[in-house]
């Protein structure tokens, strides 16, 4: 086996501070400066997902689409679903899911939409002949500085995305799921630390801590997992579509004690372990990686 070299994790990638750039929501990881790392040249796999069959949401960029590329690599057939404007991110992720020789599943739609979740379930219920991974990681993460700022209609869209849709996915999913299946959802360092300027997305991200937690008391004696990933702050279109103020997005990151925002490739690992059969004993677990900012 080839030795591998040491990488320093403080110099890996990008510091702030970050050009000054946004885009209409939901945004796309091909027009940010710098593009993030999704692990697209740098994730290799070993077989640990040989055969599964999973469902990401918000596979097009970010965490979503990391965890789509190392899943591919490690053996699993995708199916990845997204807003229809996030199209060229997404068909870029269906790619390299296929180059693997996987099955590699496009499935666009707007999650607020409950009769579309049934669907989308469906659709890759059928069109991966199965499925025993679900990974509920789209958000919303419009920021505001005063609760003053936020609409009804805001608070709604963030409350349909970020906590109705994984619910309606997983009741649509359930039924179909065997012992060995897993479901994870993406929280947040907002989970346990909020920023002031993120009011609805924060309370988003302790909801779907806590349905980690309680869903894996509630399933696990059928034998299905349930856990969660918690990042810190991340490179990802969250926060050049509005998730994040200019003066915030140039220094984005910096206030870690690696004084770097993280890169989704460096959660892949994370989403495939917890998805592993040899993590078999690892339900209700929230796994974090936010540069040294720890978790609560």
């Amino acid at each position: 086996m080839a030795e591998q070299d040491l990488i320093d994790p403080i110099t890996r990638y990008p510091k702030p501070p970050f050009k000054k750039q946004s885009q209409p929501w939901p945004g796309l990881a091909g027009k940010m400066e710098p593009r993030p790392d999704h692990g697209e040249t740098s994730y290799k796999g070993s077989g640990r997902l040989a055969g599964r069959k999973a469902l990401i949401t918000g596979g097009d960029s970010g965490m979503g689409r990391a965890a789509a590329i190392a899943y591919a690599r490690e053996g699993a057939d995708v199916a990845i679903n997204y807003l229809p404007a996030e199209e060229p991110d997404a068909q870029e992720v269906i790619a390299l899911i296929r180059k693997e020789g996987r099955t590699g599943l496009a499935l666009p739609g707007d999650l607020k939409d409950e009769a579309f979740c049934r669907k989308l379930v469906e659709q890759a219920l059928a069109g991966l002949d199965g499925l025993d991974i679900i990974v509920n990681n789209a958000a919303r993460q419009p920021t505001r500085a005063s609760i003053l700022d936020v609409s009804s209609d805001d608070f709604d869209a963030t409350m349909k995305t970020n906590i109705y849709a994984p619910f309606w996915i997983i009741k649509a999913a359930l039924p179909h799921l065997k012992p060995g299946a897993c479901i994870i959802g993406t929280a947040s360092e907002q989970a346990y630390d909020p920023s002031p300027d993120l009011y609805d997305y924060a309370q988003t991200k302790a909801a779907t801590m806590n349905y980690v937690k309680s869903l894996a008391k509630q399933l696990a004696s059928r034998g299905i997992r349930v856990n969660g990933v918690a990042p810190g702050p991340i490179w990802t279109p969250l926060q050049v579509s509005g998730g994040a103020t200019m003066e915030k997005l140039e220094k984005f990151g910096g206030m870690t004690p690696m004084g770097r925002p993280g890169q989704p490739a460096e959660l892949a690992s994370i989403y495939v372990q917890l998805a592993a059969a040899d993590a078999s004993y690892a339900t209700g677990q929230v796994y974090g990686a936010a540069g040294g900012s720890g978790q609560p």
